[in-house]
């Protein structure tokens, strides 16, 4: 359980949305496909930028509190300080969260889900009806992405409010709670406009995606 994502996502989360999944594509010839990563990235350049950062704060505190004003000691403090809150930085990827630009996280999360949504084959059914719910934990973002045959015939602020939904639960720690529930919307949502029709095969596999997510 040393996994952020399973601390993030129980077992017993994935198995309720797993469960969702197979009742709501029942009433649908729609697949729906639930992806949970880590993090979209690795954000290297965060790791770096506060690296430098704190050591250059706590090497200058270190030099005033001593009245020490040699510059070779500083730089060796400076370096020592460097060398281990990169490492630590690296170990520790949450650490990292402050020093990425908010829009870089957004950039970063859309490009993601995206992949997964054409390396899944989710744009791949026979009627173009493949729906992905991406989450994201390190950068605390939701991606509802729908297929062409979808998109043809459902109002595209139907999926901001599904993110919403997952947000809301996210915050209240009843994730697994709140994705089930989009599965569900999103079950209802295709069951209109894509019911299920006489020999409907499942195109995709129920089982909810889980993992590290970035690339490298």
């Amino acid at each position: 359980m040393n996994d952020p994502v399973n601390r993030f996502f129980t077992q017993q989360d994935r198995h309720l949305v797993e469960e969702r999944i197979r009742e709501a594509e029942k009433t649908t010839s729609g697949e729906i496909v639930v992806k949970v990563v880590f993090s979209s990235h690795t954000y290297p350049q965060a790791g770096l930028l506060g690296g430098f950062m704190l050591a250059l704060m706590v090497s200058i505190v270190a030099m005033l509190v001593a009245g020490n004003r040699d510059v070779w000691l500083f730089l060796g403090i400076f370096s020592m300080l460097f060398i281990l809150l990169n490492e630590l930085f690296r170990r520790v990827p949450l650490l990292k969260r402050p020093f990425v630009p908010a829009s870089d996280m957004h950039g970063e999360v859309d490009e993601a889900a995206a992949t997964a949504f054409c390396r899944r084959g989710i744009y791949n059914t026979q009627d173009r009806t493949g729906i992905l719910i991406y989450i994201s934990v390190f950068e605390h973002r939701v991606r509802v992405l729908a297929d062409r045959g979808i998109n043809e015939k459902v109002e595209q602020h139907l999926w901001q409010e599904i993110v919403d939904t997952i947000i809301a639960g996210i915050r209240r720690n009843r994730q697994g709670a709140a994705i089930a529930e989009a599965v569900d919307r999103c079950g209802r949502i295709l069951a209109v406009h894509f019911p299920l029709k006489p020999g409907d095969r499942n195109e995709l596999a129920d089982s909810v995606i889980m993992g590290k997510g970035f690339r490298p």
